[in-house]
């Protein structure tokens, strides 16, 4: 039992000894002038240490120093460059007598920092960066053979240089810590409050956990974050790795509203394949958002080259601006970033925006402008599905009734009791002097403004304002079509050109799908040329200039039965109609048609219209005005064959007889009429070309039966030609 006491007793009572030592010859409060003297030196600022520095005993032994503050220079809005509420280290003391510091939990309550900058530029760390270069000044320019004041004091108590300590750490604590930073000259103002850190037990080589929270706010800005993660550092302190990652954030200003935005990493080290996931949830210009990936980060030492491969997504949005709502965007991605070259890439292996399906490749060079290229490639678009059910809202929207008490936006105006139009004006393409960006785009299967086409391949930039179409070739309704263009957006109005062939088309599935129209029929080839400057819905119409030439074979013009138009007329002259039988299906056959239409100041005109059939030769001029979209076509038709090939009886009185149509009014309802007058004029010459054959001919008999057997005599003859020339001439 003695024995017992004796190997119990002699430790604890080693332990009391120590710390009555440590209490009465160590009093931490002899170092507070110290302290404050030495802040005053080397930061110019005045240092507050309130109450005293103590010991404390429970639940472990330790220093604790209470408020403490760091004062602002004079000029400032904050008293304090820095405030701590509370600072506490508990320290095991036996390892002391051996000159190692065994620091327990370090805890840090209520530390604040006030970092400002005043209108004119001036800041509170102005006075600490110049302190710390004044110190290092005179240092410099001290006397090599001038003690230091540490020196001095050693020789002056004969001391020897202190031993070194060994230092380890078994945690910290950061509580209710605030940074805020404000900066009159920039109007900015950063805030970071509730800050929290917990660190466990760190030693060198083994694993530690950390946590943290912090929320804040930059201006209008609110932002919120906290996590945890695992880390190892290396007793050299030049490699480190991570694991059990997880970080989430929450952020909203007056737009925008993310509640969570969640990253976790199962591990990460340099040089090795690291799973990741992240998650976004939340609303952003008007959208809600829910998206959610999975893939592999891998980083080099450097950090040089950072890759994220087998990205897997999944991501939702919502919202009356989308196309279509709810849109669903899924994918296999692969992303890169190589910092020595500036370059990011990006590889699609599949990307679904609904039934939008891609794939393709884009690298974005880094500079003041960077520089895009990509190649993207998709089986099948169907853009107008793609709008559609964005265009059913808008529908759906404007058939609502509103209440008109509270809406202001097109009331009419006192003045004419009308709504105001509002004035048309030039879109704005200043964003297009900041772009450089070229690229390829091909379809297999592309659907707008319900035309289809097939095999589309498009080559294109933007370099710093100007937008080129080098090459668009695509395959549609048993054609072809080819073009290119270019948009000048440098300057206001911007100016364009367009060159388009399109040949082999059916002019009549096409026309049905793009314009509801099956006026015309045929195989048609078409060459346009065409330039202008504005944007404007009327700006175009208005500036547009060129030529666009068409050639159709084997059609017909619907709508317009020409020979039936002829056969009424004609009947109408002679005081007759036509049966029921012989009204026919109104439409024009034609073997060729050509013509050249020339655009200027909202006018298309042409005068060489020219169609031909087996029954008509048509030629014709006029104009067609696509501002007021009217038009005034005068069609001059010659009967070649038999009106039987139309459909009717046979007309052989009209044969090669000119017959002028004018096809006039709007474009919607146009109006077919016969030029009267110079159809009379044209029957009237042939009527009396037809009399003076039958007299010449009455004539001749009659002079054969007076001259007898000397009318074919050389001098009888020429005689009797000349009196009929005289009669008929």
């Amino acid at each position: 039992m003695k024995k017992l006491f004796l190997i119990i007793g002699i430790p604890l009572a080693v332990i009391i000894f120590a710390v009555a030592a440590l209490l009465l010859f160590v009093d931490p409060n002899q170092f507070k002038p110290l302290i404050v003297e030495q802040t005053k030196k080397q930061t110019g600022l005045e240092l507050n240490i309130e109450g005293d520095i103590s010991w404390q005993f429970f639940p472990s032994l330790g220093l604790s120093m209470g408020k403490t503050e760091l004062k602002n220079p004079e000029g400032f809005k904050s008293d304090n460059l820095l405030k701590i509420d509370q600072i506490a280290v508990d320290v095991s003391v036996m390892p002391l007598l051996d000159n190692e510091l065994y620091i327990g939990n370090v805890t840090l309550d209520g530390a604040e920092i006030y970092l400002e900058t005043l209108a004119d530029g001036k800041s509170n760390l102005d006075t600490l960066t110049g302190a710390n270069q004044k110190a290092s000044d005179n240092v410099q320019d001290a006397p090599a053979n001038t003690p230091s004041t540490e020196s001095t004091e050693q020789q002056s108590t004969g001391s020897e240089p202190t031993q070194s300590w060994t230092i380890n750490l078994a945690g910290v604590s950061v509580t209710n810590a605030l940074l805020e930073i404000r900066d009159d000259k920039a109007g900015s103002y950063t805030k970071l409050y509730d800050v929290g850190l917990s660190v466990s037990e760190f030693a060198f080589d083994q694993w530690t956990t950390a946590t943290f929270e912090a929320k804040g706010q930059n201006n209008q800005q609110r932002f919120a974050a906290k996590g945890q993660a695992e880390f190892k550092l290396a007793q050299d302190l030049t490699t480190y790795e991570l694991r059990n990652i997880e970080a989430d954030t929450s952020f909203r200003d007056p737009t925008t509203d993310i509640s969570s935005a969640k990253v976790t990493l199962d591990t990460f080290a340099f040089d090795q394949v690291n799973p990741m996931a992240v998650s976004v949830k939340g609303t952003a210009a008007d959208m809600d958002i829910d998206l959610y990936l999975d893939a592999t980060l891998l980083v080099d030492e450097a950090i040089s080259h950072i890759r994220l491969e087998n990205i897997a997504l999944k991501s939702k949005f919502e919202g009356e601006a989308l196309p279509q709502s709810p849109m669903n965007i899924n994918g296999k991605l692969a992303f890169g970033y190589q910092a020595t070259k500036q370059l990011v890439s990006l590889d699609i292996e599949s990307l679904a925006l609904n039934d939008i399906q891609l794939d393709g490749n884009s690298t974005v060079q880094l500079a003041d402008i960077p520089a895009i290229r990509f190649a993207i490639h998709s089986p099948n678009i169907d853009l107008d599905e793609f709008l559609g059910a964005n265009a059913d809202k808008a529908t759906t929207t404007e058939n609502k009734p509103t209440d008109q008490t509270n809406d202001t936006s097109s009331k009419p105006t006192p003045e004419t009791g009308t709504t105001k139009p509002q004035p048309e004006a030039e879109p704005d393409l200043s964003v297009l002097k900041t772009l450089d960006i070229a690229g390829k785009v091909s379809i297999e299967n592309f659907k707008v403004n319900n035309a289809k086409m097939q095999n589309v391949n498009a080559s294109f930039s933007v370099d710093r304002g100007v937008v080129t179409l080098s090459s668009f070739t695509s395959n549609l309704y048993e054609g072809a079509i080819k073009a290119s263009a270019i948009l000048d957006g440098r300057k206001v109005p911007a100016t364009y050109s367009v060159k388009k062939q399109i040949t082999g088309v059916k002019v009549q599935p096409m026309l049905t799908d793009v314009a509801d129209n099956d006026m015309l029929e045929g195989t048609g080839n078409i060459d346009v040329s065409l330039k202008g400057k504005s944007l404007t819905p009327t700006g175009i119409k208005q500036n547009l200039a060129g030529t666009v030439k068409i050639n159709f074979a084997d059609g017909a013009v619907n709508g317009i039965n020409v020979a039936q138009i002829i056969r009424t007329n004609y009947a109408k002259i002679k005081g007759n109609t036509l049966s029921e039988e012989e009204k026919q299906e109104q439409k024009t056959d034609f073997s060729t048609m050509t013509a050249t239409l020339r655009l200027a100041a909202g006018v298309a005109k042409t005068d060489d219209l020219s169609m031909q059939s087996p029954l008509l030769r048509v030629h014709g001029k006029g104009e067609a005005n696509y501002i007021q979209e009217t038009m005034d076509f005068l069609i001059d038709a010659s009967i070649v064959g038999s009106l039987k090939g139309q459909g009717g009886k046979d007309i052989n009185e009209l044969r090669d007889v000119t017959i002028p149509v004018r096809i006039y009014n709007k474009w919607t309802e146009p109006k077919y009429k016969v030029e009267f007058d110079q159809l009379l004029k044209a029957l009237e010459s042939e009527k009396k070309k037809e009399l003076e054959e039958k007299a010449k001919k009455e004539a001749e008999r009659g002079l054969k039966k007076l001259l007898g057997d000397k009318a074919d005599e050389g001098e009888t003859k020429q005689l009797a030609d000349k009196l009929l020339k005289g009669l008929f001439n």
